[in-house]
Parts: structure tokens; C-alpha cells; sequence
């Protein structure tokens, strides 16, 4: 993202509803808007560190942060009626897989960063150099980590 205003307000909304949907499927509702805001403001901050072309990738790696902070956050905080409160946003990646159960058994064998590559190649459908800006990897790593993750869920799935 070049560092002008008028690139960045272009971004920001050919972008947004990328992210919000991103979001949406790993939070709850409500908190969607303020972690969107979070991630275009660290973007801002940062618009002069991503290469033009790879704005998408980059903003979904921001909001992988952002999601996990704002997860740390609510893990300490969570009281037993909270965590009991039924959820009313979309469901997660995780959430989509736990309607088949032997799917659902597989998908929690995994481990997080595993899910979360399959969530990004397969939900989100970033292509493999898309795939490696969000990771911070390189396309070959990337293709690698998704190759893997899809024959350890097979074989998961094949127990």
C-alpha cells in the first residue's frame, strides 16, 4: 500500500469487507467492527512495509494477530456464563468442519497452525502466493505447510 491517503482509502474499502468477513468467521459479531478498525489502524501505521499487490494477504495476517490478541484477551476475562452464552456469529473455520463428526474429531487433531493454513487455502481461498504473504512465508513454503496439513487431515480422517 503506497503511503498516499487516497491509496489507502481505496484499500480500505476495496478491502474491508474482506477482512470483516475474515473476522466474522472467527469472533463474535459484535466485536467485528472495533477488530476491523484495529487492523486497518495497524495497517495504516505499516501501509509503507507492503508491496503493492499484496495488500489482501497482508491485511489478513495483521487480522490473524489481531484475532489472537483479541482471543488472549477474552480467555482471561471469560466467566462461566460467558463461555456457556450461545454464540451468535458466523461460525469459524472450525465450526464449518464440526458438522461432519468424524471431520470435527480430524480438524481438532490438528494442530492451530495447521487449521489455520487449511482455513486460509481452503476458506478464506487465498492462492499459494497470497497464502505465503499471510503466513510471512515464502509460496514454496506456503504449498508445503498446505500439502501437509491436507495429508496429515487425510490421514487423520482415514483412523
Amino acid at each position: 500500500m503506497p503511503p498516499s491517503d487516497a491509496s489507502f482509502e481505496r484499500a480500505y474499502t476495496q478491502y474491508l469487507p474482506a477482512v470483516s468477513g475474515y473476522l466474522f468467521r472467527r469472533v463474535e459479531r459484535q466485536h467485528v467492527e472495533d477488530l476491523a478498525a484495529d487492523v486497518f489502524a495497524i495497517a495504516w501505521r505499516k501501509r509503507a512495509s507492503v508491496a503493492e499487490g499484496e495488500e489482501l494477504p497482508w491485511l489478513y495476517r495483521i487480522a490473524a494477530n489481531v484475532v489472537a490478541n483479541h482471543r488472549r484477551k477474552q480467555a482471561t476475562g471469560t466467566s462461566l456464563l460467558a463461555a456457556l452464552r450461545l454464540a451468535d456469529s458466523a461460525p469459524s473455520a472450525e465450526e464449518i468442519v464440526v458438522a461432519d463428526a468424524s471431520l470435527a474429531a480430524a480438524w481438532r487433531r490438528l494442530r492451530p497452525a495447521e487449521r489455520e493454513v487449511l482455513a486460509l487455502a481452503l476458506v478464506e481461498d487465498l492462492p499459494p502466493a497470497e497464502l505465503a504473504v499471510a503466513l510471512g512465508a515464502s509460496v514454496n513454503a506456503a504449498s508445503i505447510r498446505v500439502h501437509r496439513a491436507r495429508t496429515k487431515l487425510a490421514a487423520l480422517l482415514a483412523d
